[in-house]
């Protein structure tokens, strides 16, 4: 059976990171599973956890006017769920749901967040890879609304 340790350390997010520091991350996760249909996390509550996906699909999604709920990305196996808990005031800004019956471990973002403070060089490593995470979900949020606002084709002059 793997470890929290084995488990972050075989995960691509955590690719090049050094031994010590996936092993201080470790203290901070444990495994959880979502079944399907089931809020990983609600905007607007308290983003407390950052997930690694090890097995199943999350979708994330965000409320549009006139549109409801509109899907922005899907997370899975190899892919991190979560930036909130890393930027005050700590709170989600979309809503999350697990499509099939989803395993991950769970970090907890106030023990990360002590340890980033007491370890800067692992705080800075984990800041610049969850910014390619935001970067990223930002894109995928423009494209989706873009798709959903964008403007019907102007007709040609005739």
């Amino acid at each position: 059976m793997k470890t929290i340790e084995d488990l972050l350390r075989d995960h691509p997010f955590f690719k090049g990171l050094n031994k010590e520091h996936v092993a201080f991350i470790a203290g901070c996760g444990t495994n959880v599973v979502f079944k399907k249909g089931e809020y990983v996390c609600r905007d607007g509550k308290p983003a407390d956890y950052f997930y690694i996906i090890r097995e199943g699909k999350v979708a994330i999604d965000v409320l549009t006017a006139g549109q409801g709920p509109v899907i922005v990305q899907t997370v899975q196996k190899g892919e991190v769920l979560g930036w909130s808990w890393i930027i005050e005031p700590y709170y989600w800004r979309f809503d999350a749901r697990a499509m099939e019956t989803t395993h991950a471990v769970a970090l907890d973002g106030k023990c990360l967040r002590a340890k980033c403070e007491k370890d800067t060089k692992l705080g800075y490593q984990l800041l610049k890879r969850f910014s390619s995470v935001l970067a990223q979900r930002l894109e995928m949020t423009r494209l989706q609304l873009m798709d959903i606002y964008g403007r019907k084709p102007e007709k040609a002059n005739a």
